[in-house]
């Protein structure tokens, strides 16, 4: 159980209590971020130290694991931050930007596993077994891993996403943004000429976006994983089949854009890859 608190106690700090201008000013907004992870594993370690308490155990089991999670945190991030100042990576490399943010996330799991290996007597070895078939969950751990598989279905994949396709706002801005306006306006040298009148015809485009339709797209795309999720968990693939087809239904004109097409495409791919990958690793370990 304590794993996982763990675990779904450093998903809650990444990923709900950092804002998206925390992300923007990692560095400037660094301290708070680990004042987040410092209140969530601190109140997790604590409570699961309640019953147990004494003066050794809360050496072993409260302070010593929480300052290697928070300080390896520190560590982790500080060193990424320093990475990508120096590499300079761009905003066209995606797949640069997801290594780090896998890897990020990698060994910030790695680092909880070995404080509750060294300092808990947790037996990393043991995890595997939870895979293994006729395996029951007790309930509290079942709920907890469910828990944690909503947070990656929703929030920690629609960030994957998006740094993989990156230009979300370029696009709408480049396709669906796009009006065309014609001023006719008639010369006075030809408004009375014998041909006729002569206009000069002006087209301007302007380019109008909203943020309320990215926060559409981002609940729309946390439903439909969590959809994916919840009929891969019964095997009701074909049911997939028709999410699909009401999203390309929805984007039927837009289609007509090769641009929008191949980034449509690719996002609905990683979201139905990832919404699928979890539903089947959800199945495993509850069934």
């Amino acid at each position: 159980m304590l794993i996982l608190s763990l675990i779904l106690a450093h998903l809650i700090s990444d990923f709900y209590l950092q804002t998206d201008n925390m992300v923007r000013e990692k560095y400037k907004n660094l301290k708070k971020h680990l004042a987040h992870h410092f209140f969530m594993t601190g109140l997790v370690l604590g409570g699961y130290l309640i019953p147990y308490f004494n003066v050794i155990n809360s050496l072993n089991n409260f302070l010593f694991p929480l300052v290697l999670i928070v300080f390896s945190h520190f560590l982790i991030d500080f060193i990424k931050i320093k990475l990508l100042d120096t590499i300079k990576i761009t905003n066209e490399e995606n797949m640069k930007r997801l290594s780090f943010f896998l890897l990020d996330q990698l060994l910030h799991l790695g680092m909880i596993l070995l404080a509750c290996h060294l300092f808990i007597g947790l037996e990393i070895t043991k995890i595997s077994e939870v895979f293994k078939e006729g395996h029951k969950l007790s309930s509290i751990n079942a709920v907890l891993f469910i828990l944690i598989i909503v947070i990656l279905t929703t929030s920690v994949s629609g960030h994957l996403i998006r740094i993989l396709l990156g230009s979300l706002p370029n696009q709408l801005l480049s396709f669906e943004g796009k009006y065309a306006f014609k001023a006719n306006r008639h010369e006075d040298q030809y408004a009375h000429s014998r041909i006729g009148k002569k206009e000069l015809t002006e087209e301007y485009h302007y380019t109008i976006f909203s943020k309320h339709d990215l926060s559409r797209g981002k609940l729309i795309g946390y439903i439909e994983r969590l959809l994916v999720l919840v009929l891969t968990f019964y095997s009701a693939y074909p049911a997939i089949g028709f999410i699909v087809a009401a999203k390309s239904i929805a984007r039927f004109k837009q289609m007509d854009d090769r641009d929008w097409a191949e980034y449509f495409l690719l996002g609905t791919l990683t979201s139905m890859f990832i919404g699928i990958s979890l539903g089947i690793v959800l199945r495993e370990v509850l069934t």
